[in-house]
């Protein structure tokens, strides 16, 4: 006897799958190969889970399409999503940017998942490892439980960020072997670490934070950056990141909400050290090293027009080359994946592979920081769930 549908991945989008495939009635079995569901879940947001965002739109994501997300996310909106925490009595709040958060764990969410399993006479095997897909009149799974087969085939297995929490190249390598094509992929929303000489120079501000913004490859972010033993982080860095490749050079303007030049045509005359100018502006540790490497601090009236405009360019746009991302360990999510050409946008079926489905992280569609990540999942669920 065949199920309905199965779906490889516990996580995110192969949950909202199964509750909507679930809904229609369909036989529904959920495999995972780790020994708990939805573990990117209960870590998002600091244990909080930034489960959504009210600001939800294309242009919040990466992809070599950039119109495909639109059809899922207009079908799913975070109103939706908020519909079902209120159903289940989850409170929430939102925080700065329409980024909305749980007001007590993520393990809310993770229980209204089992609940509405429950519901739908969903089952949930966990620890079962897939090792071979075989298409045909339908679908057989190879795994450590048995054979399995299946009518509908849903791949969530998401990207490879967080390798601790087991996250593997599955879907990309079943995606190849079934024909489809592939993009590269590299961490994103992810720390960057600096060149050897510019480690040098900086890895003193360790620990340092301040608001900047940052722009990399005609993407700009205004948001907090964090000086690192190894480079830099914080929200505006790992935006960047995102749309990073190694060679390229990041631009970081150091005092975004204002004109540096002119605060110092405020002060032309005066006897004040520059450090201790910046310092009024920007944490002191920073502008005094700053000073040291970038332009040694004089008194202010001791410097001409010519080199002030130098010096507030170089706050404006510090621009740095860094060496490379902390990798997958430390990123948060997948970039490329799946090329999107290859599935339909109204039901993420692979076009070249009728019955089979492939959501979430594993797709060539990459969220900024702020809960797009997971609204993605929802959203490219809930689509699949329609169809599989």
């Amino acid at each position: 006897m065949k199920i309905d549908v199965i779906i490889i991945g516990a996580g995110a989008s192969g949950l909202m799958c199964a509750l909507e495939c679930g809904k229609r009635g369909r036989s529904v079995l959920v495999l995972d190969h780790s020994g708990s569901m939805g573990r990117k879940i209960r870590v998002s947001g600091g244990g909080r889970c930034n489960f959504t965002n009210l600001c939800v739109g294309a242009a919040n994501y990466l992809s070599h399409n950039p119109h495909f997300c639109k059809s899922a996310l207009s079908r799913f909106t975070p109103a939706d999503f908020t519909a079902l925490l209120d159903k289940h009595g989850i409170s929430y709040h939102e925080k700065e940017k329409g980024r909305l958060f749980c007001n007590k764990s993520s393990a809310g969410i993770l229980s209204l998942f089992r609940e509405e399993c429950t519901r739908y006479n969903i089952t949930l095997r966990l620890g079962c490892r897939v090792s071979h897909v075989m298409p045909g009149n339908g679908f057989s799974l190879s795994t450590d439980h048995g054979v399995m087969e299946s009518r509908s085939l849903v791949v969530a297995t998401g990207g490879i960020s967080y390798p601790e929490l087991g996250a593997t190249d599955f879907g990309h390598r079943l995606a190849g072997r079934l024909g489809l094509k592939v993009f590269p992929v590299r961490p994103g929303l992810v720390p960057l670490t600096f060149s050897e000489q510019d480690l040098r120079m900086f890895r003193q501000l360790s620990g340092i934070s301040l608001d900047a913004e940052v722009a990399c490859n005609g993407k700009t972010f205004t948001e907090n950056i964090l000086f690192t033993h190894r480079g830099l982080s914080g929200p505006a860095i790992l935006q960047a990141s995102s749309y990073w490749n190694r060679g390229d050079q990041i631009e970081i303007n150091l005092l975004p909400h204002f004109d540096i030049y002119e605060v110092f045509l405020g002060h032309r005359q005066s006897r004040r050290e520059l450090h201790n100018l910046l310092s009024d502006y920007l944490p002191r540790r920073f502008s005094l090293l700053w000073c040291k490497i970038m332009n040694p601090s004089r008194q202010l009236c001791c410097y001409s027009d010519r080199e002030l405009r130098k010096i507030a360019a170089l706050l404006h746009a510090w621009k740095i080359r860094p060496r490379d991302t902390e990798g997958f360990s430390r990123a948060e999510v997948t970039v490329g994946g799946i090329d999107t050409d290859e599935l339909s946008s109204k039901t993420m079926e692979a076009k070249a592979v009728a019955g089979l489905y492939f959501i979430g992280e594993v797709v060539d569609v990459t969220g900024e920081l702020g809960g797009y990540n997971l609204h993605w999942a929802w959203a490219s669920g809930y689509a699949a769930g329609q169809y599989a």
